[in-house]
């Protein structure tokens, strides 16, 4: 199947479609991870773009069923240079052209997606769609240059109902923006008795439950769309402790009057160099944001700047001044990517032990 990406820009790159024959339109970002394609697949924080993945090769391993980050994947489709149809692991259960079939999700090989990196590097990230060869490409870029496209992320990803994941220890609520599994992994590797519920949660349904602590999980989209989750947070600060995840990160500092905006090109990748401030050490994290919280904006809020990205400066981590409440921009959980940064889950559970809240 010869298909086409065509770039809000105009810019046309011819390639070769596989996984489910169909067009696609949404925001082309890259992710820099040389492995962990099925946990990018199956990330929330995905949802309704096209990711670009850098590294060369990708499906050599195939996919299983214990790497799921979430029950299905949410991208709007694959770009790769070149992907593997004959796969080769032990665990392997589909490769990941039977994968991206089995989810109606197209995918575009053949493309140079090192130069298409840096053409997106240059201009930031652009809208595109995946279409047929023979599609008059100026009708494509009207066309993404005039859709609506959703403000509504969250909600499309969320839980719709409650649900547990037992422990016998601290009982944690886990609002879901769009969580991915790691997280829970991480808490039930702790002995957390975890209830996850949806994002649409108040906060004098939160404060019900009486949990021991709250943990805003990552998400898609701009923060600013979630306006309902600010409110909140709000109403649970200082009455219970708070662990925030990427976009959790970014609405527990809009919470508190911070700001945010919209990077660039995002960070997607598995890694990006953070520096803890308090300890003055590096760690590589991993990443998936397309928004961060402006660090001049923490200035008169009872916010202090706890971690800091080494490559651009920007906002990774944020400690409340006078309550049990802090957050990160990168994943602790990683999936995929390094552990360096699990040892904030045993911080949070420490939290909930100390805790006067």
């Amino acid at each position: 199947m010869k298909k086409k990406l065509v770039l809000e820009n105009g810019m046309v790159l011819h390639g070769e479609g596989f996984g489910f024959n169909t067009e696609s339109f949404g925001e082309v970002v890259f992710q820099t991870g040389m492995t962990g394609y099925q946990e990018v697949l199956t990330d929330p924080s995905y949802y309704g773009q096209m990711v670009v993945m850098t590294y060369p090769l990708i499906g050599n391993y195939g996919l299983n069923r214990e790497d799921m980050e979430s029950f299905k994947p949410h991208i709007q489709a694959l770009i790769v240079k070149e992907s593997c149809d004959r796969p080769s692991h032990w665990q392997e259960k589909w490769s990941i052209d039977e994968f991206l079939k089995m989810h109606q999700i197209p995918g575009l090989k053949g493309i140079d997606t090192r130069m298409l990196t840096k053409i997106i590097r240059e201009h930031g990230s652009l809208r595109g769609a995946i279409v047929n060869e023979e599609q008059d490409e100026k009708e494509v870029v009207t066309s993404l240059l005039e859709r609506s496209w959703p403000t509504d992320q969250v909600a499309q990803v969320s839980t719709k109902t409650p649900y547990p994941s037992p422990g016998r220890g601290k009982r944690v609520v886990v609002v879901d923006f769009g969580m991915k599994h790691g997280i829970l992994r991480e808490l039930n590797q702790r002995d957390a008795n975890v209830l996850v519920v949806p994002h649409t949660i108040t906060s004098e349904e939160l404060l019900t439950l009486a949990p021991d602590g709250v943990v805003l999980s990552n998400g898609p989209g701009n923060p600013e769309d979630v306006g309902h989750a600010v409110e909140m947070i709000k109403g649970i600060l200082g009455k219970l402790p708070i662990f925030g995840i990427c976009l959790g990160h970014q609405l527990l500092s809009l919470a508190c009057g911070a700001k945010t905006y919209k990077l660039k090109f995002g960070h997607r990748g598995a890694n990006h160099p953070v520096k803890d401030i308090k300890h003055d050490k590096v760690y590589i994290t991993s990443q998936n944001h397309g928004y961060a919280v402006d660090k001049d904006s923490l200035e008169g809020t009872d916010l202090e700047m706890t971690h800091v990205a080494i490559n651009d400066g920007t906002v990774e981590g944020v400690r409340h001044r006078k309550y049990p409440a802090f957050s990160v921009q990168y994943h602790p959980e990683a999936s995929p990517g390094p552990d360096d940064s699990s040892y904030l889950f045993d911080e949070w559970m420490e939290t909930l032990e100390k805790s006067l809240v």
